[in-house]
Formats: structure tokens, C-alpha cells, sequence
């Protein structure tokens, strides 16, 4: 096939590209400019996209000897990802930029522009597992739970999925991925991963949003209403936050309190004790399937809310465009705005957006 390779500048995506090239294919690297003013340097682990992961990516390529290019994504990034995360915190909702980043550029933005040239699917370094099944490809797991990534790929339809290819799946473990980049004689072998935001990279959320959008001094309230502290702006907080609160009003039984709402129509976000993060209902309109749809209305699955979360056993039902999650066991702390990611086993069902959720606690009184 003929391959284009997203390489970061990190050692997943540089072994991917090689393993590509091993196995025949006719392989083109490209490097995602997603910075008009990107950063000379990483500061360790924070942050990506800088000058010295173009360069770093360059680098494995030659090593690879395959093409190079970089592509200016900067705008679209801008638009389809920094953007929807400022307008999402401000609506009160928590997002997740990595989703998007797939959703919106590699998976699209990339995907689209290396389809016109020619290619016949695009290449990263995500851990995860195609899988050719009765009905089609199939986005499963990959072998390695610690670094399993088919979450963030939850939203990928099975269009994008023909065209895609993860060469790391089903591989054990990261540290073979590191040993096999210093045997090909890849200078990133040891190069620490990426964390937090890569917009973000001193990992400050809350002073970023500030700066984009201001700060607005507002209430926080216990769930009677009653005032116990104070905030420079509701957009900086999200659902099951205990730190960086200040409370001036200690709870009644002395315990932590924690985010439980954020309203940004009145600018005030709500605390209480964490047993009233306990959430019984998940449910979004905003939803995308992996493969192949449901056949029922009404199906078991496994709901997974975070990226390092757990898989939970739930009960999902579609009903009027709205798909609707109830777990066996409630979740603890969702806010709206993440991602559900469904599962049958180890294949990725699909995705949807929680907009709406239910407090356990509210169903019990």
C-alpha cells in the first residue's frame, strides 16, 4: 500500500513508520504543524508539536530513508479543536482535545488530504487493534492494556477506519516499542511520552482559559444554595474537582467537597461531598459507530468515560436519536462534555458526547 505516515516526533509514531516500511509499503512521512507559533522546545514530558519534534521527526525519517514533509494544519487545529475546547468549558461542559484532534484532523483533516493524493491509508503510532470481522473492519483493543489508546479512537467511523493502519497493536509493551526504535538506530528511542494538553503545555488549564476568555468573579454554592466561597470565573472548574477550590466554609461534617455542577449562565458552581458524584444515566445525542451499527434498540455493552478508566457493564438503549447509558454501578464524578466510548468485549463499539446525566443520589431520595 502506499502508506503516509504521521509522525510526531515521538518514538510510537518513528517505530510505526518503520514498521511500515519493513513490511513493504511505499511510505511518505508527514509531520502535523498544529502551531502558528509553535515552541522551540518540550519541556520533558509536557506538551508536543514543538520545532524540536519536526526536527526529531525529520530525523527518523532519514534514518528510515522514506520522504518528509511538514503540513501547516495550524488553522484547522485552531478552529476544530482550540476553539471547541474554549467554547465547550465556557457552555460548562469538559472536553477532551485528544478526541477531537483524532475526530477533526488525523482522522479527517489528514485522512481527507492523503486520500486525494493518492494514498491508501494513513499511519500512527496509536495503540490499538484493527481486527477483520464478520461484518466488516473491527476497532478492538490493543494487546497491551497499560497503553491501549482505542478509547480516543472510539471516534472513528468505518470509513476511516478502512483507512487506517496501527502497526504498534500487538506489540506486549512500550518497552519493546523503545527497545526496537534503539536497535533501528532512532534517536527518540528514549524520548520521554507526551502528557496534558499539547496547546497547554505547562499544563496550567486553568490560567490558559483565563487569559483566552477573561476572568468573571462568581459564587460557589453547597447544594442548598448557600454561598461557600468564591471563583474568578465558572469555565475554570469541572465535575468531580476537589483541588484548588478555597472554600471559606468548611462542610458541616468536615469532609472534602467537591465540584458537583458548573452553571454558566449564572457563573456559580456548585460543591457537596463526593458521594453525590455518583452517577446512575449518561446520555448524548452527538454519536458515531465503529463498524458496524446495534442491530437492537436496546443492547448490552461496557461504557468507559475516561481514558484510563475502567470499563463499566451497562445497559445502552437509541431511542429518538438520543443514546442513553445506565451502568450497573454507578460512575463516580461525569461531567458533560466527555466522551463515552462503548464496548463489546474488546471492540470498540462507538462513541457519543454526554450531554445529560442523572445523580444516583437524586434517584435514591
Amino acid at each position: 500500500m502506499r502508506i503516509l505516515a504521521a509522525m510526531s516526533g515521538g518514538v510510537d509514531s518513528a517505530v510505526a513508520a518503520a514498521r511500515a516500511v519493513e513490511a513493504g509499503h511505499d511510505v511518505v512521512g508527514v509531520h502535523l504543524a498544529l502551531s502558528r507559533a509553535g515552541g522551540t522546545l518540550r519541556t520533558g514530558s509536557r506538551g508536543c508539536c514543538t520545532i524540536e519534534d519536526a526536527m526529531d521527526a525529520r530525523r527518523a525519517a532519514d534514518r528510515l530513508g522514506i520522504p518528509f514533509y511538514v503540513w501547516d494544519f495550524s488553522e484547522r487545529f485552531r478552529d476544530d479543536v482550540i476553539d471547541d475546547f474554549i467554547a465547550e468549558y465556557q457552555a460548562g461542559r469538559t472536553p477532551n482535545p485528544c478526541m477531537r484532534c483524532n475526530e477533526k484532523i488525523k482522522f479527517a483533516a489528514l485522512l481527507e488530504r492523503a486520500l486525494e493524493l493518492g494514498f491508501d491509508a494513513v499511519c500512527t503510532g496509536h495503540y490499538a487493534t484493527l481486527v477483520d470481522g464478520q461484518d466488516g473492519l473491527e476497532l478492538h483493543r490493543a494487546s497491551d492494556a497499560a497503553k491501549d489508546q482505542s478509547y480516543v479512537l472510539g471516534v472513528l467511523t468505518a470509513e476511516q477506519l478502512a483507512h487506517t493502519y496501527f502497526p504498534l497493536g500487538s506489540t506486549p509493551s512500550k518497552a519493546l516499542v523503545r527497545a526496537e526504535a534503539a536497535e533501528r538506530g532512532l534517536t527518540v528511542a528514549q524520548k520521554p511520552d507526551s502528557h496534558d494538553i499539547c496547546f497547554i503545555p505547562d499544563g496550567d488549564t486553568r490560567g490558559w482559559l483565563a487569559e483566552k476568555v477573561g476572568t468573571a468573579t462568581g459564587d460557589i454554592v453547597d447544594r442548598t444554595g448557600a454561598v461557600v466561597g468564591s471563583h474568578e470565573g465558572a469555565h475554570a472548574y469541572t465535575v468531580g474537582q476537589r483541588r484548588g477550590l478555597s472554600l471559606g466554609v468548611p462542610a458541616p461534617d468536615g469532609k472534602p467537597r467537591f465540584v458537583l455542577e458548573v452553571r454558566p449562565v449564572s457563573n456559580t458552581v456548585v460543591v457537596g461531598p463526593k458521594e453525590a458524584l455518583a452517577t446512575a444515566e449518561i446520555a448524548g445525542e452527538r454519536y458515531t459507530w465503529s463498524g458496524r451499527a446495534p442491530e437492537a434498540s436496546r443492547f448490552a455493552c461496557d461504557v468507559q468515560i475516561r481514558a484510563h478508566a475502567d470499563p463499566v457493564p451497562a445497559a445502552a438503549s437509541l431511542v429518538d436519536g438520543v443514546l442513553t447509558v445506565r451502568p450497573e454501578v454507578p460512575f463516580d464524578g461525569v461531567a458533560p462534555g466527555q466522551t463515552a466510548v462503548l464496548y463489546d468485549g474488546t471492540r470498540v463499539i462507538g462513541q457519543f458526547t454526554i450531554d445529560r446525566t442523572v445523580s444516583a443520589v437524586a434517584e435514591r431520595v
